[in-house]
Formats: C-alpha cells, sequence, structure tokens
C-alpha cells in the first residue's frame, strides 16, 4: 500500500499560481501520512538491525528508486551457484563470469609454482651436500689407508718425477729473486747515498774557494755514479720482474694444475678401491645394482684423472721451453749490465739497455702528481 501511494506521490501534477507558489492541494493529507507511515518503516527497520547485528545471509540486495518493483530485490540467501550482478533498469541477471574464483586459481596456482620451485632448489642443495659428503668420505678413507700403508695407489714415475724437479725449482727460483729483491734494495740506497753526496759536494764547492775545483771534480764523479746507478737499477728491476712472473705466475699456474691432478688421482684410486671392494661381495640384485653405479662413477673419475694428467704433461713441457727461453734472456742482460757498470762503460751500459728494449723512467716517476693526490 505504502509502495502504490508513494508511487501515485511521485507522478502527482503540482499546480503553481501565477506568484510561484505552490497551492493547497486536497491529497496533501494522505502524503504525509504516507510519509510517516514509510518514517515508522524505516525506523523499525533500523531498530532490528541495531538489536540483531547484520546477518550476511539475510543481506538483500535493492535496486532502482522509489518507483521499482518487487523484483528490485534480491535476498542473498537464495543465491547459489555462479555470482550474478542485477540490473534494475533492464530487470534482467546478469552473471559475472568467476572473477573471485579466477584470483583464488591464479594465487594458488602462484604459490604453488613458487613452492615447487623452493623445494627443488633444496632438493638440488641436499643432493649435491650428500655427494660431497660422500666423496669426502671415500678420499679420506683412501688417504688415511696410503698413509698407513694399507691402500695402494696409482703412481707415473716419470710424471712423479718432473713434478718434483719444478717443486725443486721453484724454491731455487724463489731464492734468486729473493736474493735480486735485496741487492735491489741495497744499490738503491747506494745510488740516493752517491746522489746526497753529489749534492753536497756541489754545494762546498761554491762556499770553499780554496778547493773549489776538488769539491767539483767529485760532484761530477759522484752524478756520473748515480746516473750509471739509475741506469743499472733499471736493468735490475727488469731482471726481478721477469724472475717473479716466471715463479709466482707461470710455475704457480702449472702447480695448481698438479694439484688438481693429484685430487683427480686420489679420487681415482678411492673409487677403484670401493669398485674393488664391491666386485669381491656378493652378486645378488641389490649388490649387483651397487656394483654397476661404482663402476659407472669409477669411469668418469678415471677419465677425468687421465685429462688432468694430459694437461700436466702438456704445461710441464711448455714451461720447461719457456723457462730456458726466459732464463737465457734475463742471465744475459743481468751479465753484461753488471760488468759494464762496474768497469765503467757508461755506453756499453746504455746498449746493453737498448738491445733489451728496456726504457728507464724519468726521475720522479713512482710518484703520483698532485692531481692524482686530490
Amino acid at each position: 500500500m505504502t509502495d502504490s501511494i508513494m508511487s501515485k506521490a511521485a507522478t502527482m501534477e503540482i499546480p503553481i499560481n501565477s506568484n510561484g507558489d505552490t497551492g493547497t492541494l486536497p491529497e496533501d493529507d494522505s502524503l504525509e501520512q504516507a510519509a510517516k507511515l514509510q518514517w515508522s518503516l524505516d525506523e523499525k527497520d533500523l531498530q532490528q538491525v541495531m538489536v540483531s547485528g547484520p546477518n550476511l545471509n539475510e543481506t538483500s540486495i535493492v535496486s532502482g528508486g522509489y518507483g521499482g518493483t518487487a523484483e528490485g530485490i534480491i535476498p542473498t540467501s537464495s543465491i547459489k551457484g555462479p555470482a550474478v550482478r542485477y540490473n534494475a533498469e533492464f530487470n534482467k541477471r546478469i552473471p559475472v563470469t568467476g572473477l573471485g574464483s579466477n584470483m583464488h586459481h591464479s594465487s594458488s596456482s602462484s604459490s604453488l609454482t613458487a613452492e615447487e620451485m623452493t623445494r627443488g632448489v633444496a632438493v638440488e642443495k641436499l643432493e649435491s651436500v650428500k655427494k660431497w659428503g660422500l666423496n669426502t668420505y671415500k678420499c679420506t678413507k683412501q688417504m688415511i689407508s696410503e698413509r698407513f700403508g694399507r691402500g695402494s695407489r696409482t703412481v707415473d714415475l716419470e710424471l712423479e718425477a718432473q713434478i718434483e724437479v719444478l717443486r725443486d725449482t721453484k724454491r731455487k727460483y724463489e731464492n734468486v729473486l729473493r736474493l735480486a729483491r735485496a741487492l735491489t734494495n741495497h744499490f738503491y740506497n747506494m745510488v740516493q747515498t752517491q746522489h746526497a753526496l753529489g749534492d753536497t759536494f756541489a754545494d762546498l764547492s761554491q762556499k770553499s774557494p780554496e778547493l773549489r775545483d776538488e769539491f767539483g771534480y767529485n760532484a761530477e764523479t759522484q752524478k756520473l755514479l748515480c746516473k750509471n746507478g739509475e741506469t743499472l737499477l733499471g736493468a735490475i728491476n727488469f731482471f726481478v720482474s721477469s724472475i717473479n712472473t716466471l715463479v709466482n705466475k707461470t710455475m704457480e699456474d702449472t702447480l695448481m694444475t698438479i694439484k688438481m691432478y693429484e685430487n683427480a688421482r686420489l679420487e681415482f684410486d678411492a673409487y677403484r678401491a670401493d669398485l674393488e671392494e664391491l666386485s669381491m661381495g656378493p652378486r645378488d640384485a641389490v649388490a649387483m645394482a651397487r656394483i654397476d653405479a661404482a663402476q659407472q662413477q669409477y669411469q668418469v673419475h678415471k677419465e677425468k684423472y687421465e685429462r688432468l694428467r694430459s694437461d700436466v704433461t702438456i704445461k710441464l713441457k711448455f714451461l720447461e721451453e719457456n723457462k730456458v727461453k726466459v732464463m737465457h734472456k734475463q742471465l744475459l742482460l743481468f751479465h753484461n749490465a753488471i760488468s759494464a757498470y762496474f768497469a765503467g762503460n757508461q755506453q756499453q751500459l746504455e746498449q746493453t739497455l737498448k738491445q733489451f728494449n728496456i726504457k728507464l723512467r724519468p726521475p720522479g716517476a713512482d710518484k703520483p702528481s698532485w692531481l692524482e693526490e686530490q
């Protein structure tokens, strides 16, 4: 009844007089009663909501205005299946195509993918740690067996002899390098002393008229010795740099390969001993599976051992050729430079540096410029 009255009120014509004021209508009383009735109904609904609280299962979706029909009220408790959207203008239900379900499905799939990736990484790490632990155990067992004379080891007598010669050569060359550096430091200090002595003689020749010529001769001699000493220092520094490269880079690189070869040899012997131990045991199905796995591991480590042994052999050969070539040049340089310096042959000393393409640094080249110091 209230809806019919409100609908009638909404469509009623309101006359306006000449002054623009609304006229008195006979239906004003009925409109006022309808408004009071609607207000009382709203108060009752509000009190019921305040007392009982909201219930999602009983919530209604209201569409349309005062002129809407009863079809615009859809109780949500009656909606089952896919979600729908009500269009009051066309009086139709428009299905909503699974927004919530798609979002839930995508989030679930992404979480599952992340979980699977994390699990895969963890499994890979666990497998790598397991393999490392097993390999370490076998190698440690083989090492202890060899140390106490209980296990056998693979030996290449010719290669082992070459490796031992290389290690002994490296120790001797390190001693040569240490002594050459000490000679460089001592000679550098001597050159600096000669330079200071020459400056002192030159100053005294200016302040002592009676000994001007004597101080002047000595000053010139010390300056000449200082110049030749700097030239000899250039040759010795070149000699030290070449020996350092040979010892600490070329030989060290070969020794690193030798260390990898020795580790591969230990692993090869460890898996070989493991295969021999399994071959002497029972021959049931489980044992045969273990033997097959051990055979595969043995083959892998055998190939690795043979590959590294070949690498060591090749590097030792090239190292020997390079060592002879480098040392022939450096020893000739050292001999000629020392002989020319102590013989006082300045031209021969300079010719030696030109022969080996050694360029001297100008004085103060080692010091940074004032721009670099900022």
